[in-house]
């Protein structure tokens, strides 16, 4: 049965000396639920540390009972603009396995290069990455935009972008996290090989359902009147692509970019051009730009939730109910029949 837990970053203090996953020299130990709490790992469970959410999800449901998972992004807290303490940083260095998404959290990224685990897995490099939003504007298929947005934008999203301008927002994809989960699966055997059954099982269960919400986009959004979807932020590069849609940005990868006057003139254009109703926002950043754009333009707005963090706020309790609450969004607003 997977656990839904977080460990505090006291836990594990002897494995930091080891630096590698050792778990049976450890003594074992009752662990505390508590957060923040003082507590001790059970000595036959790998402490795992995911950078945010969509990576704590892979390590909960594929880890199992057999790891403790903690993240250094807590619920409500917007991912992109996260700044690491010192806590959280000496939690990276009692880590026996961490799991992050390189170049959503550049300030995580330099941490997890100064921890030094053996057992670091960057999920980018588990899938192909691809560049979407690289400007403000226009997604869809082998085009990226490139006609839309100011060089200052451009220059503004870059620096929430991958290597080489490429788009992390891999996890909104269900093909592409299945193979991400995949690659995390099989560096969890590879890390803790006396539990490698326990893995490759997980991974094959968490994999069927990715593959079960997959047919439900593609079938859910195949017949829709408009393909056309205005966002708050170039997060859905990936979906749009995989399901054939077009996803028009308010802003570009970076949550926080304010759109220019011209962006905003444009997109009421293409809200009546493609017959757009809806303008979507964010759980976890400020609806007001999005607000706005719909005032101006007489369109309703709804949310699409890019998963970055459940909170109370969450429509579902984990990935794959945001997920199909994001899907049943789409055929309300894109008109599925």
């Amino acid at each position: 049965m997977n656990i839904r837990r977080l460990i505090p970053t006291a836990a594990l203090a002897g494995s930091v000396t080891l630096g590698l996953v050792a778990l049976s020299a450890c003594s074992p130990s009752d662990a505390s639920d508590g957060a923040g709490g003082a507590a001790e790992k059970s000595g036959d469970k790998l402490a795992v540390v995911a950078s945010f959410y969509p990576m704590q999800y892979l390590a909960e449901e594929i880890g199992g009972s057999h790891v403790d998972v903690s993240t250094l992004t807590k619920p409500g807290v917007e991912p992109h603009e996260l700044e690491l303490g010192t806590r959280q940083a000496a939690q990276l260095g009692e880590a026996d396995y961490i799991l992050y998404l390189k170049g959503i959290q550049p300030a995580v990224d330099e941490a997890i290069t100064a921890a030094g685990v053996p057992n670091t897995v960057d999920a980018a490099s588990l899938t192909t990455l691809e560049k979407h939003g690289s400007e403000v504007g226009h997604d869809h298929g082998d085009e990226h935009g490139e006609e839309h947005g100011g060089e200052e934008h451009a220059e503004e999203d870059h620096a929430h972008e991958g290597e080489a301008g490429t788009d992390p927002h891999i996890w909104l994809d269900p093909v592409k996290y299945a193979e991400v989960a995949k690659g995390v699966g099989a560096s969890l055997e590879r890390a803790d090989p006396d539990n490698a059954a326990a893995y490759r099982k997980n991974t094959t269960d968490l994999v069927e359902r990715l593959t079960t919400l997959d047919s439900a986009f593609a079938q859910g959004l195949a017949g829709t009147s408009t393909k056309t979807f205005i966002t708050t932020h170039s997060a859905f590069g990936y979906l749009a692509e995989r399901y054939g849609l077009t996803q028009e940005s308010i802003a570009g990868l970076s949550p926080e970019s304010d759109p220019s006057p011209a962006r905003i003139k444009e997109l009421r254009s293409i809200a009546a051009r493609e017959k757009v109703g809806t303008v979507f926002f964010e759980t976890l950043v400020s609806d007001k730009t999005a607000k706005t754009v719909a005032a101006d333009s007489g369109l309703k707005t709804d949310v699409l939730d890019p998963v970055e963090g459940i909170t109370e706020k969450s429509k579902g309790a984990d990935y794959v109910e945001v997920m199909k609450s994001n899907l049943a969004a789409l055929e309300k607003a894109l008109g599925a029949k």
